[in-house]
């Protein structure tokens, strides 16, 4: 896929990751009363009782991960673009790759959908534009900063070459 593709689709990741984080991913009612909460709020919740030892992890794993992914993508892809190799290529590759595992956008997809499920015989449950966006960013994700990036040492490779030698 040529760096024009992949630009475009981690700059697509970021709108949709600003949605997903932004919107609130399901709207609960109940008697009347309702309530909403966006992903940073679902987390935030885990920090308050009984499930605050994986509030940390989760907040890590379905924002902050993500969030560090696209921006490096962005960084290391914008020069690629017009063929340059950005400062801190070594340390940004090395740091997507390292982050690869941790990003678990999926895993938090699937958690959403199993509580609205055990949430719908207590209350009722609605999805919200954020959940839709979730879903997209976790098709990106994978296509943009699960596959390999190898590719991208290969394509800077000849020019940062040509750039030192002439220094």
């Amino acid at each position: 896929m040529p760096v024009e593709h992949r630009l475009a689709l981690t700059v697509t990741a970021a709108i949709v990751f600003v949605i997903a984080n932004v919107c609130p991913v399901v709207h609960i009612s109940l008697k009347g009363l309702h309530n909403e909460a966006t992903m940073w709020q679902a987390a935030a919740a885990l920090a308050h009782g009984a499930a605050a030892p994986i509030a940390v992890p989760a907040a890590l794993t379905i924002v902050l991960v993500p969030f560090m992914q696209i921006a490096l993508l962005l960084w290391v892809l914008t020069y690629a673009y017009s063929s340059r190799r950005a400062p801190g290529f070594a340390v940004a590759m090395r740091s997507l790759q390292a982050l690869k595992p941790w990003s678990m956008v999926e895993v938090g997809m699937l958690g959403l959908l199993v509580a609205i499920i055990k949430l719908t015989s207590f209350v009722q449950v609605a999805p919200g534009p954020g959940i839709w966006a979730n879903a997209v960013l976790m098709v990106l994700i994978t296509i943009v900063a699960k596959s390999d990036l190898q590719w991208l040492w290969e394509l800077t490779e000849e020019n940062h070459d040509a750039e030192v030698a002439a220094e």
